[in-house]
């Protein structure tokens, strides 16, 4: 061979950093550090490693579990074991190569180590007390900034959180035990029951976690436990038990869990899932993985007491509006006093009349309802309430539009008959809220691409004709006497 080994070992770099550069020994290591060689969980997250030869760490966890399996297969027993040597290869010469020449295995690229997260710094939060509950009328105040309309629903949430948080503080009251009160809201799609919710996470300091029960299944088959709806929880209050005791979890989609009907195979993501949910409903001691959403051998556990976490279960239940109508028109249908078959057709509140006998018909099961004492519905959207959505709100979605066009110092602007042809549109695709971004995405797509093209345009509106296809945005272009009066007028307020 050309080149010796020593000269190999001296060109080799010692490690390699994360974005590939070659670094030396005398490089700190402290930005890393160790992990579990068997688990892979770093030592933050494991807890104190056991360092063994070869530079290999352990955690506690896996060596307990690789005693226990030793132990259980018998191997400890095993005569001639105890006479066998480990055999250090590293110094045995394999033919002329002398393997010491080479690293060893302790080594380790740095692009094998985990990067330490830098510390967060904690914000010093306030601690709740009775006297910094905020308000049922200031927590659907902060609602109404965000959300539009479901006066009714947000009522209700208010209230709800109100009382969880004085329910946590006090816990017991001149020994009466205050009962928590879970939530089934009912809603059509795009109504906003995802979107209330987040924003009370975002508003609120309660730990809040938001699952979906669409991946839900029955213990032992493939897909998440109904622990997992536990396990985001405990990582939105950072792994603390006490803390994510006194959270709120959020449970979508859950009319997917109903009960399949006329089915003969075994239902293990329907009736088998609300059946499972019931122990976390209640209140009861339940295992849960720390770091992780399935349990496996590999996982630490931890306990958690679900009496104190309250729940809000949300559901479009789609067809559920002719359980109601049938329900509604099961009296006479003839003579004079009988109601007309398609009396409520048109009914686009329907939803309000839904009761727990409907939602039983519809396949949840009587001990689940048991379990969600209040029972609150959202109203469809209608005309009014779409071009409210595109106005009022803080994060409109015209306002985010017209931030985008600012910074290319561009002014966007929306007459009226605009927002009623959006809103027109948005209620024939039947999706809610959700088409508003589809609409105007479609139409603002020409105006985004050329505006960027020429710096001489000051001025876009929006008409009605051009979001029916039938015209175009007037186009104002820098310069012009009314464009220049209207920007000074508008420095003049910011003065």
């Amino acid at each position: 061979m050309a080149e010796n080994y020593d000269d190999i070992d001296k060109k080799t770099p010692d490690t390699v950093d994360t974005d590939g550069h070659a670094s030396d020994d005398k490089d700190n290591d402290d930005d890393y550090e160790k992990y579990c060689y068997l688990c892979r969980r770093p030592e933050s997250v494991a807890g104190k490693l056991i360092h063994m030869p070869g530079d290999i760490n352990i955690c506690a966890d896996c060596m307990q579990r690789s005693f226990d399996s030793f132990n259980n297969s018998g191997f400890g027993n095993m005569p001639g074991l105890g006479n066998m040597q480990f055999i250090d290869l590293t110094n045995m010469p394999f033919g002329n190569i002398d393997m010491s020449k080479f690293k060893a295995q302790n080594d380790v690229p740095k692009s094998q180590k985990v990067k330490k997260k830098a510390p967060k710094e904690k914000k010093q939060e306030e601690e709740l007390t009775l006297k910094t509950i905020p308000a049922p009328h200031k927590i659907k105040a902060m609602l109404d900034e965000y959300v539009v309309g479901q006066e009714y629903a947000k009522k209700v949430i208010s209230v709800a959180v109100y009382n969880h948080y004085k329910r946590v503080l006090t816990d017991t009251m001149d020994d009466i035990e205050i009962e928590k009160s879970n939530m089934l809201m009912v809603g059509p799609t795009g109504c906003g029951k995802t979107y209330i919710v987040k924003t009370i996470a975002r508003l609120l300091k309660v730990p809040l976690a938001i699952t979906d029960a669409t991946t839900l299944t029955e213990a032992g088959y493939i897909g998440d436990d109904v622990e997992s709806v536990l396990s985001k929880l405990l990582a939105a209050a950072d792994n603390d038990v006490e803390k994510a005791e006194r959270g709120i979890v959020f449970i979508d989609e859950i009319d997917k869990i109903a009960k399949k009907q006329n089915s003969n195979s075994r239902d293990v993501s329907g009736e088998s899932v609300q059946q499972g949910l019931l122990k976390l409903l209640e209140g009861a001691d339940v295992e849960v993985p720390v770091g992780s959403g399935s349990k496996n051998a590999m996982v630490p556990m931890t306990t958690i007491n679900t009496r104190n976490i309250l729940f809000i279960c949300g559901g479009a239940f789609p067809d559920i509006e002719e359980i109601i109508k049938q329900r509604i028109s099961r009296q006479a249908s003839m003579g004079f006093k009988a109601e007309l078959k398609d009396k409520y057709d048109d009914d686009p509140n329907l939803l309000r009349q839904v009761t727990t006998e409907d939602l039983r018909e519809f396949g949840m099961i009587p001990e689940f309802l048991g379990r969600l004492p209040v029972l609150f519905t959202l109203d469809a959207l209608d005309k009014e309430m779409y071009v409210s959505i595109l106005k009022e709100p803080k994060n409109a979605i015209l306002k985010q539009y017209k931030k985008l066009l600012a910074l290319d110092e561009v002014d966007l602007r929306f007459d009226d008959s605009a927002y009623e042809a959006i809103a027109e549109e948005a209620i024939k695709r039947k999706t809610g809220a959700r088409a508003l971004r589809a609409i105007i995405e479609k139409f603002m797509l020409d105006i985004m691409y050329q505006i960027p093209r020429d710096d001489t345009i000051g001025r876009v509106t929006i008409t009605g004709d051009y979001i029916k296809g039938k015209g175009s945005p007037i186009i104002e272009l820098r310069g012009t006497p009314a464009l220049e009066e209207a920007s000074a007028t508008q420095i003049d307020k910011q003065d």
